[in-house]
């Protein structure tokens, strides 16, 4: 339903009617919109989702004698809100447990979405979130669950309140700077030794090397270096926090090790396969930064197409298969929320990934990689 953005900022708890005339009913109507019916973000109005059952109980004496779902479209539908019609509509509404488009499905919109080209592909990137959450993988003039609940999520899981904000965060994603550093440095230093060795590399010789290499930096670190200023004294962790470092690397190759066997059991990696780098976590996530800055007005909707382009360019360029991001993609997840429990954070992504690659409505299935 449409709002006034200046009032959802100022109360975002309160939501407003504002009645239409409608001449085929010769009366005030309310006008509401379907997720795939919205228009393309704009400064003004916005945009907040309600559940049916919600507007059965607000509904007021006074209020309009209609509600107007999608108004002048082939859609439309006209629904009276007599006492009678609204215990009809929350008989309707009871039905369903939840609002919105059900997660774990491939939901395209066939109209206003991109199919192909390199849009698509870097929403495509982005749909491991679109997916898990039930959103339109392709709808680039994105609206998610409504401007107000999309600010307070954002808020919530990445601070981000305004602008800078955003295209900070956003820019940091599409750099994969909040990739952890010491995961790509066991992954790179794996990938090195499988080229240097022609083939698979051994847990065990994997930690060694590991191993030797902090400890070889810690060295290095701890030696003299000649600046402008003059000398400066080089400072080496303690043996006690070399220890330390060297411990935790080594935890982070086993805790690997573990998510790719368990990635190979269910389908996610081939039978020899092992995961190269988790940078794709964040081009994918990036993906859907662009769209969350667009619904929260952050930034316009060619900024978010900008970055969802440069996202799907970054996904092709380090990775050679859907499947192959999305193991790294995956692994990403797993290692930030997962602890190895290998529970709702595992098994909702596996879902999706299962869908994406076997669904024939699938992006992944219908946008080529090259």
């Amino acid at each position: 339903m449409a709002q006034a953005r200046a009032s959802v900022d100022a109360r975002p708890d309160d939501s407003y009617f504002h009645p239409y005339w409608n001449p085929q009913t010769r009366s005030k109507c309310l006008a509401v919109y379907t997720a795939g019916m919205l228009p393309a973000p704009a400064p003004d109005p916005v945009f907040n989702a309600h559940t049916l059952s919600w507007f059965a109980r607000v509904w007021a004496p006074g209020d309009p004698p209609y509600l107007v779902v999608n108004p002048g479209s082939p859609c439309e539908g006209l629904m009276p809100a007599s006492p009678e019609g609204r215990a009809l509509w929350l008989q309707h509404a009871a039905k369903f447990e939840r609002t919105g488009l059900a997660p774990h499905v491939i939901h395209t919109l066939d109209v206003g979405g991109p199919p192909q080209g390199p849009v698509a592909f870097g929403l495509a990137a982005g749909a491991h979130l679109s997916v898990n959450n039930g959103r339109f993988w392709n709808a680039m003039a994105y609206h998610g669950v409504g401007y107000r609940i999309e600010k307070e999520t954002l808020e919530e899981w990445w601070g981000v309140t305004n602008r800078e904000q955003w295209l900070a965060t956003l820019e940091a994603l599409l750099r994969a700077d909040m990739v952890s550093s010491v995961w790509e440095f066991v992954l790179q230093l794996r990938r090195s030794m499988a080229r240097d060795f022609a083939g698979p590399v051994s847990v065990d010789h994997w930690r060694e090397a590991a191993a030797r290499i902090v400890r070889a930096r810690a060295e290095e670190a701890a030696r003299p270096r000649l600046s402008p200023d003059g000398v400066t004294q080089g400072r080496a962790p303690s043996p006690t926090e070399l220890e330390s470092q060297v411990a935790g690397v080594q935890r982070l190759i086993g805790r690997i090790a573990r998510y790719e066997a368990r990635f190979r059991a269910d389908g996610l990696l081939p039978e020899s396969g092992y995961i190269r780098t988790i940078e794709g976590w964040d081009y994918g996530r990036a993906s859907s930064m662009a769209r969350w800055g667009l619904v929260c007005r952050y930034g316009t909707l060619a900024e978010a197409e900008s970055a969802v382009i440069r996202a799907g360019q970054l996904v092709r360029t380090n990775y050679r298969s859907w499947a192959d991001f999305s193991a790294a993609y995956v692994l990403g997840r797993c290692l930030h929320f997962d602890e190895e429990e290998f529970g709702k954070w595992y098994e909702d992504v596996l879902a999706v990934h299962r869908v994406l690659m076997t669904d024939p409505a699938s992006p992944w299935l219908t946008i080529p990689w090259t």
